[in-house]
């Protein structure tokens, strides 16, 4: 396997892909704000301050690229402090990725991702989409999965009563917009690290559940 390394691996899906890799044979880094519990053997987990940009970028050296950084509104406080999590830090992070040499980027997005959304949280992902695919990476595989599945380390009311009750509707709604799990998300971008083609390619939620199925 090539060496990875993963951005954000505490997130819901970031989690499931890095114990994936982690399983692997090729080396693993890991750049986190908090311990993952998941460092050991080919697994290297650096705690690092994302406000400190230069000493990130130092790690940034390998062949693949795992994005799964993210926040909400919410969470983040306030528009402005969302597109700095969501878009300028990703945006930054995986442009000194592409000049240290990193060929290939898997970037998690969103269903919808759309630069000329009218909805804050659609716009900044689209705007981030059409920043990574200007880059000189060999590679750029953007992922949008729909609503995510799985149990988050953070309370989220409004995604909570979702996911109970969206997958009871999934007959009835398109495949490109059904919940999908985080766990069939992080094994459809394993599926597509093991492809080979260049230039920048969308993969969208349905994709995503025939890959990770």
């Amino acid at each position: 396997m090539p060496a990875s390394l993963v951005l954000g691996p505490t997130g819901l899906v970031g989690r499931s892909l890095s114990v994936l890799l982690a399983r692997g044979d090729g080396p693993l880094t890991l750049l986190t704000r908090r311990p993952t519990g998941l460092a050991g053997g080919a697994v290297v987990e650096r705690l690092v301050d994302f406000s400190r940009l230069d000493d990130v970028a130092s790690h940034l050296k390998g062949e693949d690229l795992y994005c799964c950084l993210g926040t909400t509104i919410r969470k983040a406080g306030s528009p402005e402090a969302f597109r700095a999590v969501d878009l300028d830090l990703p945006s930054a992070l995986c442009a000194r990725a592409a000049a240290n040499g990193i060929a290939r980027l898997f970037l998690v997005t969103s269903s919808g991702a759309d630069a000329d959304s009218r909805l804050l949280y659609s716009r900044v992902k689209g705007e981030l989409e059409e920043a990574v695919a200007k880059l000189p990476f060999k590679a750029v595989h953007i992922v949008r999965p729909s609503l995510l599945l799985g149990a988050r380390e953070e309370s989220r009311p409004a995604e909570g009563f979702a996911q109970a009750v969206l997958p009871l509707l999934s007959p009835f709604i398109p495949a490109r917009y059904r919940p999908i799990r985080a766990t069939t998300v992080a094994k459809a971008m394993l599926a597509l690290s093991r492809t080979v083609p260049a230039g920048v390619r969308i993969h969208e939620s349905d994709e995503l559940a025939a890959l990770g199925a």
